[in-house]
């Protein structure tokens, strides 16, 4: 199945959702109808159970995100700024709080907001010319879709600060040092090397999977007392699916699992 917004490319298969953001001769930039149209596209595929992961990237070949749109907040008064930031923030929390799995697959720029996006993503694959960073500092504004909570967390405070600070801006191999990355592939295999992942991750028995996205989630929020308590609870709703018992006896008689999501 294929979905084509004015802004955002969205196809299906055997599992996968792939997610396109469509503006190439801007840079794939975040405006506010590419916003309101991913709003609505993940609202659409956290309610379709036979969508298991989601993989996000840019067309083209030069970004994946290059930022927020500059041409649209240049003129943003004090509330309209806070306005905006809020719905990206918003929409930037569903994407990482949709129950399926979601890698994104950087193919070239994410900057500002596009660094934000890729953060908000689960598992993050960078092609080798990808660049990575959050420059608004030299725009005279501070990220404003979670770039200053979502980068700390991801690489530590002390790192982000000098990132935050400075509004340098990484390569992948510099990415993946500071764990903002976890995979860098060449170019030309971007894609095939995330759909890869995401067909592992498919393998695996699904009910846990989406558990563990929340319980990770979860538990970063919260103090670690609390947060194992939600893991005892997660962990004892897997032994009321039939994968749990097939995964089980699959092991026990040294034979391949045949998960059904159930």
């Amino acid at each position: 199945m294929v979905t084509t917004y004015n802004n955002v490319l969205y196809q299906t298969d055997n599992g996968i959702g792939m997610i396109t953001l469509n503006r190439p001769k801007a840079l794939n930039a975040l405006n506010s109808g590419l916003l309101k149209e991913l709003d609505s596209l993940l609202d659409e595929i956290a309610q379709d159970d036979n969508v298991k992961v989601v993989i996000i990237t840019g067309s083209g070949d030069k970004a994946f995100v290059a930022g927020a749109d500059i041409s649209e907040m240049q003129s943003m008064s004090a509330l309209a700024g806070r306005t905006f930031g809020k719905f990206g923030q918003a929409i930037f929390s569903k994407l990482e709080n949709i129950p399926q799995p979601v890698i994104a697959a950087v193919n070239g720029f994410a900057l500002g907001g596009g660094c934000e996006l890729a953060m908000a993503c689960d598992i993050r694959i960078a092609s080798e010319k990808a660049k990575f960073g959050q420059p608004e500092v030299s725009l005279g504004i501070v990220p404003g879709f979670g770039g200053t909570q979502r980068l700390s967390r991801l690489i530590g405070k002390g790192r982000a600060k000098e990132l935050l600070y400075t509004a340098d801006i990484v390569d992948a191999q510099e990415a993946y040092r500071l764990g903002l990355v976890n995979i860098i592939a060449p170019a030309d295999e971007l894609i095939s090397t995330a759909k890869a992942l995401a067909e592992k991750i498919l393998s695996r028995a699904q009910v846990p999977v989406q558990l563990c996205k929340a319980a990770v989630n979860t538990g970063m929020d919260t103090d670690l007392e609390s947060g194992i308590a939600y893991e005892a609870e997660v962990f004892g709703l897997c032994f009321a699916t039939a994968d749990q018992k097939e995964g089980m006896t699959a092991f026990v008689g040294k034979r391949k699992p045949n998960f059904t999501g159930k």
